[in-house]
Order: C-alpha cells, then structure tokens, then sequence
C-alpha cells in the first residue's frame, strides 16, 4: 500500500466517524462543522483530528461551530492540537489528548522478534481481567483493551498475565489497538511482543491497523512495529463564554 493510499484510508474513517457531510480539504487546512453526532469525542465535546496538514474540527453545535470558526480561522494546522494555543483564543473546560494517530499497512509492518511465548486467551480464562483490575481503572480505560472485539494475545508470567494486546472493529475496516503492560513489567519490550500479533492477526483479516498513542512509551512501541505517524486528535469540552482575545495580545 503507498503512502498516499493509506493517508486516503485514514482520511475515510475519520471523515465517516464525524457523522455529518465533510471532507478533509486536499489543499490542507482547517474545517468546521456542527456534527453532534460526531463519534470522535463525548457528547457535548468539540473533536479535533489531523491528518498530515488538514484537519476537521466537529463541534456539538451550530452556535460551538461558529464560535471555533471564528476562534481558529488563522489557524495551522499544526496550532490547532495545540492545547496552549487553544486555551488563548477558546474557553476551553476539559481537555482529553492530544493523542498521535498512527497507522501501519502490511509492507511497513515490522514484526517483533521477541514474540516467543504470545498465546491467544483462551475462552473463560480471568488473566485479563486481572491485568485490568492490577493496572487501575485509569489506565485500564485508556487502553480499551476491555472492549476489544479481536481475541486478545497475552503473554504470562507464571500464571500471571504481565501483557496484552488485541482490537476493536471501527468502520473503514480499521482495527482500533489496544495494548497494556503490567506496571511492574513495562520496559522489558513485552507491549511490542503482544501488539506484534495482534497487528499480523488485523493485517490477515484485510484491516487497517490503528494505534492511538498519547504517551511517548506507546509511540515509540509504534514505531519500532513499523506504523506511520499520520496525525493527531484532540478533544475539548467548552464553555459558553467566548474568549476575549484581544485582551491576550
């Protein structure tokens, strides 16, 4: 697959998963839409994703549309995931990201070495639950391993499952990654292991990786797997009062 046809199929899943008519723009940068319906941030929230230099910002509102518009119309691209940049000209609440958008096709692919002894989990085994249960609730949401649909790959301690990986059918026939380490095993290269076959088992089924990545750790596991750093997305909840930029400069 070329670069460029696998920055148009990530284009495609970001476009299908704003909920509304809207197109990333081919000259690059920004566009605006009201899409309540976007599945790219919580209800009420106003969702940003980059795809190399354009990016369409889904806001839950004509009125929230209007006010980021206005907000980010000099804007690049780049500024725009910028959360102190956002904070100076929007009245921005809550913030969840950024988070670096990768993807990885089956020339790229770069699989693990360290990949001896990476077992799907078997039917009605508790090791994952356990692993979520150990890394906390925080941790544990964010991976997102918990709602994967793919089987999950483990590898054990013992009988202690130290690692996980597996993946979420998204639209597009994208497989959505999601890995997590044990606390007290991470560093030993056991996250690469796991998400090297969980990836192969995505690319046998015809489907596009996605990695998700906020945390420099997980980008760097990425990259060593072979995956495209491609963009970046970007969540913010905002408040009603538009900020007074005049007063910043």
């Amino acid at each position: 697959m070329s670069d460029a046809h696998l920055l148009m199929r990530a284009r495609e899943l970001w476009v299908e998963m704003a909920g509304t008519p809207v197109e990333f723009c081919p000259s690059g940068g920004v566009k605006v839409v009201a899409a309540p319906g976007s599945r790219w941030s919580p209800p009420s929230w106003t969702g940003v994703v980059r795809i190399a230099d354009a990016a369409i910002v889904t806001a839950p509102s004509v009125w929230a549309a209007g006010m980021v518009d206005d907000a980010v119309r000099e804007m690049s691209h780049e500024e725009l995931v910028d959360v102190a940049r956002l904070r100076a000209v929007l009245p921005v609440l809550e913030v969840l990201g950024p988070a670096s958008l990768f993807y990885a096709d089956r020339d790229g692919f770069l699989p693990a070495h360290e990949g001896a002894g990476v077992e799907q989990l078997p039917s009605g085994d508790g090791g994952l639950a356990a692993l979520l249960a150990l890394s906390g609730e925080e941790e544990a949401g964010e991976s997102g391993l918990a709602d994967i649909s793919s089987p999950a790959f483990i590898l054990r301690r013992g009988d202690e499952v130290i690692a996980a990986a597996g993946y979420r059918s998204w639209p597009r026939s994208v497989a959505h990654l999601s890995v997590l380490v044990a606390p007290h095993c991470r560093g030993r290269h056991v996250a690469r292991a796991v998400a090297s076959a969980a990836v192969a088992h995505a690319l046998d089924a015809g489907l596009l990786p996605q990695w998700r990545a906020r945390l420099c750790p997980s980008q760097r596991v990425a990259v060593a797997l072979g995956f495209q750093e491609l963009g970046t997305q970007l969540s913010v909840r905002l408040g009603d009062t538009p900020v007074d930029r005049g007063r910043g400069r």
